[in-house]
């Protein structure tokens, strides 16, 4: 099984996103875990669209990358799902084979009326399953 860590800024979106996609989708092959540079709390936003394509994120945790990286686990890949500046932030996890950026927006920075804050997040939704998907294709193989 290949170990994935998925990083943001405060672990309330694109990461629980991911996460919650790669256990599915991958799970004959991967498993997930996700953190934050600075924990949060789940964004609603998020938890709604997630709920539309059947993943309850309601009840789920948001993680510090810092105590997961002082507890001294270990990832195959680290994916940072943040923008890049944020991203260079995070620490470097030992044997890690490989470090990926995705650069994401954050949605907690939509703007407009709710229906269209919803539509952004759609669209991240179907942006961050659409990279788990060529993921799980790339690198399924290298078990």
């Amino acid at each position: 099984m290949i170990k994935v860590l998925f990083v943001c800024v405060h672990n309330s979106a694109r990461s629980q996103m991911a996460e919650a996609f790669l256990n599915d989708l991958g799970k004959d092959y991967f498993i997930a875990e996700s953190a934050g540079l600075e924990p949060g709390t789940i964004n609603p936003l998020i938890v709604k669209v997630m709920a539309e394509v059947g993943y309850d994120l309601s009840q789920n945790d948001t993680n510090s990358v810092f105590d997961y990286y002082k507890e001294g686990r270990l990832y195959s890949y680290i994916i940072k799902v943040c923008d890049l500046e944020n991203g260079q932030r995070c620490p470097v996890f030992p044997l890690a084979r490989n470090v990926l950026d995705w650069n994401f927006e954050d949605p907690a920075a939509f703007t407009g009326t709710e229906e269209e804050k919803l539509e952004k997040a759609r669209h991240l939704r179907y942006k961050i399953r659409e990279n788990v998907t060529d993921l799980i294709n790339t690198y399924k193989d290298s078990i």
